[in-house]
């Protein structure tokens, strides 16, 4: 009996003991949610600052890449209103080109080209050239015998050549081309050595 009685104690002096134990347990993680809400606190107070400033830093990315798709798109959009510009001025000038090789073929016709009767005729030639050449149109200069080059000469027809040096050079021109600002407008028609 004395030992139905030592177990019964025991078994609620470690009750006890649990019990202890168990509020210990509370208490320490009761302590540890302090802290947390005291962290949770503390994060809180640093926090609107912090947000601020990552609010700044987001607005400040959002404005340069805001900023550096204007300047794009600024830009590009001044190429394009050249480039069209320019093109507008290429169609007009390419329409006007046979004029220019009329007046060459006029000016070849002319046995004299002193007398006064060709006078104006050459005044009013000049002047088209001129007008040709303020816009950035010219005529394209290289010489019979110089090496055929596709980017800017157009081969209408080969013909057979003596000399061996006069292969695949430009044996004669048929039509002047010209540039635009240095851009092929319109290529020369030339006659190749075989």
């Amino acid at each position: 009996m004395k030992e139905s009685i030592n177990q019964e104690q025991e078994v609620e002096k470690s009750g006890e003991l649990a019990d202890e134990t168990s509020n210990s347990g509370n208490l320490e993680s009761a302590e540890s949610a302090k802290n947390e809400d005291s962290i949770a606190e503390e994060a809180v107070k640093q926090d609107p600052l912090k947000k601020l400033q990552d609010d700044l830093a987001e607005a400040k990315d959002k404005f340069v890449r805001l900023y550096a798709e204007f300047e794009n798109h600024r830009r590009r959009t001044s190429k394009e209103k050249l480039e069209m510009i320019q093109s507008a001025n290429e169609e007009l000038i390419k329409t006007l080109l046979p004029v220019a090789d009329d007046f060459e073929r006029a000016e070849k016709s002319f046995k004299d080209k002193n007398d006064k009767e060709s006078e104006g005729f050459f005044l009013i030639q000049n002047k088209f050239k001129k007008i040709l050449e303020q816009y950035g149109v010219t005529p394209m200069e290289f010489s019979k015998k110089s090496d055929f080059n596709p980017d800017f000469h157009e081969a209408i027809t080969q013909t057979p050549v003596t000399d061996e040096k006069l292969k695949g050079k430009v044996v004669d021109v048929i039509e002047k081309g010209y540039l635009l600002n240095d851009k092929v407008i319109r290529f020369a028609k030339v006659i190749v050595g075989s």
